[in-house]
């Protein structure tokens, strides 16, 4: 699926960029049955349901013309959030110094979540601050890190 999303990203960036925004990803899965296209956009001071609308439009109209996906999908444009997902480097550099959650996909010492601040990103090793003290998690037992919100 990876082509996809490249591919994807090649066609949305400038029309995302021209509106304003940053695309932060793609992602092209299948939930229930169904496969969704979807892109997640930033914008300084926050992404509207109007910038949402402004990148949506244009977006899908170049979809259709390049027809870069065999099949149907749903296709979704929405905020990264403020818990978004860090995925590629420049959104670990991005966030250094934040607060961050990792789930693992096995427990280490009995647990498969963890909340720190990032202090380091290397090849996909992520190393957080955390009240046990400095820990590194190998990305290969990494499941998700993401931007931690306290409510």
């Amino acid at each position: 699926m990876a082509k996809v999303t490249d591919a994807v990203e090649a066609l949305a960036r400038p029309i995302v960029e021209e509106k304003g925004c940053t695309l932060w990803d793609v992602e092209y899965v299948k939930e229930a049955g169904v496969w969704y296209l979807r892109l997640y956009i930033d914008k300084e001071g926050g992404v509207s349901i109007d910038d949402c609308e402004a990148v949506s439009r244009p977006v899908s109209d170049l979809l259709d013309q390049a027809d870069p996906i065999e099949g149907s999908y749903t296709f979704e444009v929405s905020s990264a959030g403020a818990d978004r997902a860090l995925k590629r480097p420049e959104h670990f550099a991005a966030f250094m110094g934040s607060e961050v959650e990792l789930r693992l996909y096995r427990p280490r010492d009995g647990r498969k979540d963890w909340v720190g601040t990032l202090s380091a990103y290397a090849d996909g090793d992520v190393t957080i601050t955390a009240p046990q003290g400095e820990l590194t998690f190998e990305k290969k037992d990494i499941a998700q890190t993401r931007l931690y919100v306290r409510v």
